[in-house]
């Protein structure tokens, strides 16, 4: 496990993969290699599940709140999924990074191309897409999760498909194809986005 990372600026990272790809465990690690990297925390209008608290899993707000944010410019991104606002409050982002924190935000491709015009170009900024080896594994990684019948896992395929055309939207792309190789790969590029910011 490495040190905590010590630089003088910070840096947000945006980080995208279709569902499956793994992105979510590729930061949960990250977190672990480095605890002094921050995970971004999603405003939403949908209700609290069990066991979810208030500013750690997302924060939630009821739709008046979240509307006037919106109205207000108070977000990077957002968007509405079935029926529920989800975004990402820009203060929260922009003052870790000015405190010298990275910030990793994982979003979709929808929502970085808003991030990318909304983001302030003086602070430091990285995008990274996450694809899988193949769609034929990608398949066999939905399937083996056992959370989405045959209809939706074709779904999201589909929807994968159209992603990985976008991915010439990211900084980098990164092919999953082994997990522990994926992360050092992301945290490789992070790095080298903070040496190359220290170094101006």
């Amino acid at each position: 496990m490495s040190n905590e990372t010590k630089q003088s600026h910070g840096l947000l990272v945006v980080l995208s993969a279709p569902s499956g790809c793994g992105k979510t465990s590729i930061v949960e690690r990250l977190l672990i290699r480095h605890p002094d990297w921050v995970r971004s925390v999603s405003a939403t209008t949908r209700s609290p599940r069990v066991g979810e608290d208030h500013g750690f899993h997302y924060l939630f707000y009821c739709r008046d709140e979240f509307e006037k944010m919106k109205a207000d410019s108070e977000f990077l991104e957002w968007a509405e999924i079935y029926g529920n606002f989800y975004g990402t409050p820009k203060k929260f982002v922009t003052d870790q990074v000015d405190q010298g924190k990275v910030v990793i935000l994982t979003i979709d491709v929808q929502g970085t191309r808003q991030v990318k015009e909304m983001w302030d170009r003086k602070r430091p900024m990285v995008s990274i897409f996450i694809i899988p080896p193949s769609i034929k594994a990608l398949r066999e990684r939905l399937a083996g999760r056992n959370t989405e019948s045959p209809e939706e896992i074709e779904k999201r395929i589909q929807v994968a498909q159209d992603e990985v055309k976008a991915a010439t939207l990211y900084d980098k792309t990164i092919i999953n194809q082994v997990l522990d190789q994926a992360v050092l790969e992301v945290e490789e590029i992070i790095l080298n986005a903070l040496n190359q910011r220290s170094q101006k």
